[in-house]
């Protein structure tokens, strides 16, 4: 887990960092963060444990303990990456370890949705794409930048175009997709609104 962790907030235009790459299809929500560890009070610790029972196994070489990842931001996929269950702590794991942007082949819906709430952008590239990119990265490092506004990423040797849902898209580049900035930036409304309403008592209450 980062120390330096601080969630994004408002609009996101372009992720720049250092890539790790998690190898195979179908990696489920509870292998991302097992379901002994959904019983927090809040999400702040939850980085710690990410793949805890995987990493567990591998005994030290699992790609979230080695050190050369340590500072990693963008996490590379595979397929159907983040199915099984619903649960939102899967994404907030990996946002505590460090994770600000993934790139895949496919996403679970679910999983999907969770991301883009708490501002993690996922993209896809086709599988031939994903393959080359992990390949590489089995000698060195890769550094990536990240931009929304086009839909791209490049490094040293790579340009990529990135597919992401416009809708998605438009929400990181305005916003929108933080609903609690949204909220406070909308006070007045808010409150105009609240006056309107001859049901609610509005005095005195502030956002």
């Amino acid at each position: 887990m980062k120390s330096e962790f601080a969630p994004p907030i408002g609009k996101i235009t372009q992720i720049n960092g250092q890539c790790i790459s998690l190898i195979g299809n179908d990696i489920d929500t509870d292998r991302i963060i097992p379901a002994r560890f959904l019983k927090c009070v809040n999400f702040d610790s939850l980085g710690e444990y990410v793949f805890e029972d995987d990493r567990e196994t591998l005994k030290g070489k699992h790609p979230f303990d080695i050190e050369g990842n340590k500072h990693a931001t963008i996490l590379i996929v595979n397929s159907n990456f983040g199915c099984g269950s619903s649960r939102e702590h899967a994404p907030q794991a990996l946002m505590r370890w460090g994770i600000k942007a993934i790139i895949g082949e496919s996403f679970a819906d679910i999983f999907y949705s969770n991301c883009i709430a708490i501002g993690i952008p996922c993209f896809t590239l086709p599988k031939k794409s994903i393959q080359e990119i992990q390949k590489n990265m089995d000698n060195k490092f890769l550094f990536l930048e990240i931009d929304l506004k086009n839909s791209s990423a490049k490094s040293q040797d790579l340009n990529l175009n990135l597919e992401i849902k416009e809708s998605s898209r438009k929400m990181f580049l305005s916003g929108e997709w933080d609903a609690t900035s949204t909220l406070l930036e909308n006070e007045s409304l808010i409150e105009n609104k609240c006056n309107d309403l001859p049901y609610l008592e509005f005095n005195n209450y502030s956002l």
